[in-house]
């Protein structure tokens, strides 16, 4: 979900790609800084966002994070900074620290482009599984949660014999099914062939077979089942040629249908909640709360920009990835799987 835009805004280089130091911790009792606020556009949305709720700075000093996932095991939110090839850990009482490097890329020749690794997700059995860009490939780690390394097993790296471009997030189907986006912002730029002449969205059945099940989207990001996973919904991350999120029936055999604009936005990151809400990261700077019905309630508004989020702690804590920071907002309403 990384996109060279967050190198336009100007973003520092706060870490080093290599030996990295960690960021900024915050471990003291004292009250945790906050930013932003809240955009309310609809009366319904105090049922979702409290009234004194706010926005708290958890970790900053990165320099592009994304693909947060809550880890029960860890009772730590996991998050990537992807030009850093690094995953990074924040718990509370502990604050963040380096935990996993490299995450993305682990060849040894350096590159250009985003190295990497974006959305983090937990597979059936509780795994943890990365999109990796700099290895072009939908991976899991195969190390304790206690000692986590850079020992990765390959679960898809091609389709039909061709490389992905670089899988940028993932949706895991209580079945086991893996659903990922591939569009191309992991590439190196001009010096890594592009061996797809599409941006798909694909599902890794469990049984390790690979299909695609779109290909008429230029920028497939965000990608996220409504509850009862009868729904999939997919952002797309192109301001000026798709500027929409698409939603799509999920058939009894995994496959699609129905594909139909369920939002019309760009979007790059989303999460969603028991009630069906759907919390759209990008647009605005800030986090769109989006009901079942396309409805646009108000907005989590975490500036300069937002690139995703997932709940965590005990279900009702939105972890968002913001720029170079991470932040939480507690609301009113529990995440799905929670």
């Amino acid at each position: 979900m990384y996109e060279s835009l967050a190198k336009i805004l100007g973003l520092a280089t706060l870490l080093s790609c290599v030996g990295a130091e960690p960021a900024s911790e915050n471990v003291s009792s004292d009250p945790l800084p906050t930013t932003g606020s809240i955009e309310r556009l609809d009366p319904r949305l105090d049922a979702i966002v409290p009234a004194d709720a706010v926005i708290e700075v958890l970790s900053e000093g990165h320099e592009w994070v994304e693909g947060p996932v809550w880890v029960p095991e860890l009772q730590s939110i996991l998050y990537s900074d992807i030009p850093n090839n690094a995953v990074y850990r924040w718990s509370e009482g502990e604050g963040a620290s380096l935990w996993l490097q490299p995450a993305g890329y682990t060849g040894e020749a350096p590159r250009e482009g985003e190295s990497g690794s974006n959305g983090l997700a937990l597979d059936a059995e509780g795994r943890l599984v990365l999109a990796q860009h700099g290895d072009r490939r939908i991976a899991r780690m195969n190390a304790p949660w206690d000692a986590p390394e850079p020992n990765f097993e390959t679960l898809a790296g091609e389709y039909e014999g061709q490389r992905f471009n670089s899988p940028n997030d993932v949706a895991t189907r209580s079945n086991g099914d893996l659903y990922f986006t591939d569009p191309p912002y992991g590439l190196e730029g001009g010096n890594e062939p592009k061996e797809l002449d599409f941006q798909g969205v694909y599902r890794l059945a469990a049984d390790g077979s690979v299909t695609l099940l779109i290909d008429d989207l230029s920028r497939p990001n965000g990608i996220a089942f409504s509850p009862d996973q009868s729904i999939l919904y997919v952002a797309n991350s192109d301001p000026a040629n798709q500027p929409v999120v698409m939603a799509y029936d999920v058939e009894p055999d995994g496959g699609l249908s129905n594909g139909r604009v369920f939002f019309d936005s760009w979007g790059d990151g989303m999460a969603v909640d028991q009630q069906g809400n759907v919390y759209l990261t990008g647009p605005g700077g800030g986090v769109l709360i989006i009901n079942a019905d396309g409805e646009h309630l108000g907005s989590i508004m975490a500036p300069p920009r937002t690139s995703n989020a997932t709940f965590g702690e005990d279900g009702s804590t939105l972890f968002i990835t913001a720029n170079t920071r991470l932040v939480r907002i507690r609301l009113n309403v529990k995440g799905v799987g929670f």
